[in-house]
């Protein structure tokens, strides 16, 4: 969690007197290396390990204690902002649907080793995504880092600008009217940083008058689940909401 390192950063600036309820704080990447030259270890001075906070429980001691969370806004550029910054991941309460894959053979490399690309892969060689999303036109078409263009939306009720922040998809389908995108995990996961299905939500939504919808997946157990995020307003960063969630077994 590094919190030697950000109490190091927040000492040096004085950050805990800023006025968070007035607006979040701006520090730069140079910032946050002068402040942690002393230290001795690279992930307790390196900028990008100090500024992954992809989970609550992975945020510094400081931020827990003040109700921060830190967002990129420019590359090198950062926002620290009170308030919420994540989304819980709910266990699926629903019964395990066994679902028969539209395969008529096995994949045999689908089942060497264990990635979340693999795992998201198969699902959607098997037509599960598409099932899950009612949705048979869907094909695969966005994969991997992008930068994206000027944004603009509310946090906690402060006006944030972006761009030029680097953006990755898991996997992105284009269908006749819709886009979706993943985010996947290879564990267990109880909350994601909201940034995570934001950024490329609104990313692609402003290359596109198709409807762009986020999925979470996570492969575990054996079973394949998928949580299907919404946000009520495109230019408010909180109003993100579970739309619908649903566990599965391939046979």
């Amino acid at each position: 969690m590094n919190s030697n390192s950000w109490k190091a950063i927040f000492d040096k600036y004085e950050i805990i007197k800023h006025d968070f309820n007035a607006a979040p704080y701006i520090i730069n990447a140079e910032q946050i290396k002068q402040a942690t030259k002393h230290f001795t270890k690279t992930k307790e001075r390196e900028v990008r390990i100090l500024c992954f906070q992809d989970k609550r429980e992975s945020r510094p001691d400081i931020f827990i204690e003040n109700n921060l969370f830190i967002l990129p806004i420019r590359n090198g550029e950062y926002a620290i902002i009170k308030g919420e910054g994540y989304v819980d991941i709910p266990e699926i309460q629903s019964v395990v649907k066994i679902y028969k894959s539209k395969l008529d053979f096995k994949l045999d490399t689908s089942f060497v080793g264990s990635s979340e690309m693999q795992h998201i892969d198969f699902a959607y060689a098997s037509s599960l995504i598409r099932t899950f999303l009612e949705d048979d036109s869907l094909i695969l078409t966005i994969r991997g880092r992008k930068r994206t263009p000027q944004l603009s939306f509310k946090v906690n009720n402060h006006e944030i600008s972006v761009k030029g922040v680097q953006t990755e998809v898991d996997a992105g389908y284009e269908g006749k009217n819709q886009i979706v995108l993943i985010e996947a995990k290879n564990s267990k996961t109880k909350n994601t940083v909201i940034r995570q299905l934001f950024y490329p939500y609104r990313q692609w939504q402003q290359y596109t008058e198709k409807q762009v919808k986020t999925l979470f997946f996570e492969m575990r157990a054996n079973y394949y689940s998928l949580w299907q995020f919404e946000f009520q307003d495109m230019n408010n960063y909180n109003s993100i909401i579970l739309s619908k969630s649903q566990r599965y077994e391939i046979i």
